[in-house]
């Protein structure tokens, strides 16, 4: 019973922010602000799932501008998790796809996210390009999942190196952010404990070149690494409790 009324709930808030919210963006279309606004109403979606969510900024709400956001990508539930750590005129890079996805999709476009080709690597190589110029012409941050996929309960998997080559082109800072475990969680049951996002410190991309690309992300990968295992643990700690 409980997993249909969670259903529903989600039916209905899907219908709900795809029509005031996109009668929100069409007012300014793709204007950098729109993220952060649908974003912050997305995240409040996480107590409906039995989840106490808690949003960590330990270096300060107001991060650098511009910079590249990265974040671990773990399932659906990063919709309603990590949404809530998206900062002002901040913009993601998703898969060109997700533009088909009923409501969402639209809604994702209109609020100004950036699309790629992932299936065409000239493409996708163009596109970092892109980011670079937009990130320096619109004064503004990307947020990308570089693990290109979700990880489905397998921990934090490899990176790819296209966030890390978009910042150093645009000589800006990275900065990671970590969610605690979310594959445990189970619509049916009604407390599904405390899930933890936190912002880590900026990364100076400041002397790093593109041949340095992969020493940037083993850097921020053995960060993020570090920090999920201690979200999880202190997470599963409290949830116990």
């Amino acid at each position: 019973m409980l997993f249909v009324l969670r259903m529903i709930a989600v039916a209905v808030f899907a219908v709900v922010m795809f029509v005031f919210g996109c009668g929100y963006c069409l007012l300014s279309p793709r204007n950098p602000k729109n993220v952060y606004i649908v974003g912050r109403h997305f995240c409040k979606m996480a107590r409906i799932f039995g989840v106490k969510l808690e949003i960590r900024f330990p270096y300060g709400e107001e991060q650098p501008v511009p910079s590249v956001y990265i974040a671990n990508h773990q399932n659906n539930y990063d919709m309603f998790t990590v949404s809530g750590a998206i900062r002002p005129r901040t913009v993601t890079v998703g898969k060109k796809s997700i533009a088909w996805m009923p409501l969402f999709g639209q809604l994702y476009w209109l609020t100004g996210n950036i699309l790629i080709d992932r299936a065409n690597r000239s493409k996708a190589v163009g596109t970092i390009g892109q980011v670079v110029e937009k990130i320096k012409q619109r004064n503004v941050s990307i947020w990308m999942f570089p693990e290109g996929t979700r990880s489905r309960g397998r921990g934090l998997l490899p990176f790819k190196t296209g966030a890390f080559h978009a910042a150093i082109g645009a000589e800006v800072p990275v900065v990671p952010i970590v969610c605690s475990s979310t594959d445990k969680i189970k619509l049916n049951r009604w407390n599904n404990g405390v899930v933890i996002v936190e912002v880590l410190a900026p990364i100076s991309t400041e002397g790093y070149t593109k041949e340095d690309v992969r020493d940037l992300s083993a850097k921020a990968h053995q960060l993020m690494e570090s920090k999920l295992e201690a979200l999880n643990a202190e997470a599963a700690q409290r949830s116990a409790s």
